[in-house]
């Protein structure tokens, strides 16, 4: 199965870490063979003193901050001046508007594999060149560079990754409750409940951002439908009307429909946004508004604005198995140059270097496919695991799915799946209706169906 090497690198690499309690910061040998990076061959890049250029990403708070560093190491490397341009989702809807205007950002990282296709089908996307594309073969597998390709052309350059399959809990609440890390669905189940019985609100759940349901469905998708369904759903060479859809719906109601197991309720829920789902878990002392909540490994920006620690007071375990193995879900964001010059090469010849990955992940909060990172530069013991993890699994890995359809569909805030989805949240007993209007917004996007 195309995602067990990966689920069983994850469960046992997190099982080793995350119940100790200990956030060891000696790195203890996991460092995987770092070439590039501190103490490596660093990236060579050419002086460009008095350009300028301008890099566009949704990313906030300390996502966006971390990432200016490594754009101010850029500079200092190039004399090359980097303005950070906020974006807004949908991305492409953003960067059209900028283009029809004239001012296009030079490079704009794109979070969805289905934005870069659209990218270059609307003729605004160029080829990376061969330096780029150099580090790309030195540095990621090959499953990670035909992410970033379009009819063999590399568009895309994968900066940053993220494990989607992770449940991060609240430590003391899980003492207080009696509950131990769950292996499989009906383990959460009774997780949950112990939660509850405690007095503590089992899942925060960030409703307001469609993005996080349509992970938790794609999750549960992935190990119980397994992953040729999953590659069949996400081109849309099956429907969602398909029984494997319900299947998987019917399971996520098991937790959506309890409205006592999600902090604020349903109502509540397609209300808080991502960042507070998270830091509401890990602040409260005793009595937080939740006791788990499900995203990826870049949970950790948010819970680092809490006064918990990664590894003693948050701890975190694999997404449990569903059907027959453990999911491993995985997104990213590409670096794609919209305005083509030898400064804007360069920026993403760096960005595919080990050298920019290595400084952002030494910061917290963020994970990269490329390999050469060295694993000691992660900032806890949590999270070298989860990398360690992620480069052990190679290509066997799933893409988040959302992220390969096309963005009216699967990136779209209030409309498509991420809408649907919220609805189904507030309706968890429609599951038909739900399929329904998952397929009829799936056929308008895809264009094969009515």
């Amino acid at each position: 199965m195309a995602a067990a090497v990966a689920a069983g690198a994850l469960a046992l690499s997190l099982a080793a870490c995350g119940g100790s309690g200990n956030d060891k910061k000696s790195g203890d040998g996991h460092s995987s063979g770092a070439s590039g990076g501190p103490g490596g061959a660093a990236v060579t890049l050419p002086k460009l003193d008095g350009t300028t250029l301008e890099v566009a990403a949704v990313w906030t708070g300390g996502e966006q901050k971390n990432f200016k560093q490594v754009l101010a190491e850029f500079t200092k490397r190039t004399g090359a001046k980097v303005t950070f341009v906020p974006a807004q989702d949908p991305i492409i809807n953003f960067l059209g508007s900028k283009i029809a205007g004239g001012q296009p950002p030079d490079v704009a990282l794109l979070p969805q594999p289905g934005a870069i296709k659209q990218a270059v089908d609307k003729k605004w996307a160029k080829p990376l060149g061969p330096e780029a594309q150099a580090q790309l073969a030195k540095n990621y597998s090959q499953g990670w560079q035909d992410i970033g390709k379009v009819d063999g052309k590399q568009y895309g350059a994968y900066y940053k990754a993220a494990n989607k399959s992770l449940i991060w809990y609240n430590a003391k609440v899980f003492e207080n409750a009696g509950a131990a890390e769950p292996k499989t669905w009906q383990d959460l189940l009774s997780t949950a409940q112990k939660v509850y019985d405690s007095g503590v609100t089992p899942f925060s759940v960030g409703g307001a951002d469609g993005w996080t349901l349509t992970d938790w469905f794609e999750n549960i998708y992935l190990s119980q439908a397994g992953p040729d369904k999953y590659d069949q759903l996400a081109q849309h060479k099956i429907k969602w009307t398909d029984p494997s859809v319900k299947q998987a719906l019917t399971t996520l109601a098991q937790i959506w429909s309890k409205k006592d197991y999600i902090a604020g309720g349903p109502n509540g829920a397609l209300q808080t946004e991502f960042p507070v789902s998270v830091t509401q878990t890990f602040t409260g002392g005793d009595q937080p508004k939740a006791g788990m909540v499900f995203e990826g490994d870049f949970a950790q920006v948010n819970i680092g604005e809490t006064k918990a620690k990664v590894g003693t007071d948050a701890k975190v375990f694999p997404f449990p198995a569903v059907g027959s193995t453990a999911p491993v879900v995985s997104g990213g964001d590409a670096a794609v140059i919209l305005k083509d010059s030898k400064a804007a090469q360069a920026l993403v010849t760096f960005l595919a270097s080990s050298d920019a990955a290595t400084i952002q992940a030494k910061l917290g909060g963020y994970l990269s496919p490329n390999k050469n990172v060295p694993n000691s530069a992660y900032p806890n013991e949590v999270q070298r695991k989860i990398a360690q993890a992620l480069i052990a699994s190679g290509d066997n890995f799933r893409f988040d799915m959302s992220d390969q359809a096309p963005q009216a569909f699967g990136g779209t805030p209030g409309k498509g799946e991420w809408k649907d989805l919220q609805d189904f949240l507030k309706n968890p007993s429609d599951v038909a209706g739900t399929q329904a209007k998952l397929e009829k917004d799936a056929a308008a996007a895809y264009g094969n169906g009515s």
